[in-house]
């Protein structure tokens, strides 16, 4: 059973910086690609970046570009995200998720594992 445990969220000022980690057990050889989602509220759980096993990356959500990065460590199992220059439209629980092969979609619905989620808060 794959688990997906996301750390590193909290509170933090505009324009300030955040880096969330999600740690992977029980991805076997299958290589699986990983992504980063958000969720704030009242809204839509919306794309931010994903990644695939060899280290392809999707294009960043618009919101995102620029200031986020995405990268991973298969000898760790882990996955991160760094986040600059956060502002006060960035606060949202961050969720990690993966799906088996180098496929990179930007939906949800096409991801099968999922994390509990981290919340994140900029305040202005």
């Amino acid at each position: 059973q794959v688990q997906l445990v996301e750390s590193g969220g909290g509170l933090v000022q505009a324009g300030g910086s955040l880096k969330l980690s999600c740690a992977a057990s029980a991805l076997t050889s299958s290589r699986y690609s990983m992504a980063w989602f958000r969720q704030a509220p009242r809204k839509e759980r919306e794309f931010v970046a994903a990644i695939t096993w060899s280290g392809g990356v999707a294009p960043y959500a618009d919101s995102v570009k620029g200031r986020f990065t995405i990268s991973r460590d298969n000898a760790k199992n882990t996955v991160s995200l760094q986040m600059n220059s956060l502002s006060p439209e960035d606060t949202a629980v961050y969720y990690c998720a993966a799906r088996p092969g180098g496929y990179l979609p930007l939906t949800s619905r096409e991801y099968n594992y999922w994390g509990q989620g981290t919340q994140v808060t900029v305040s202005s």
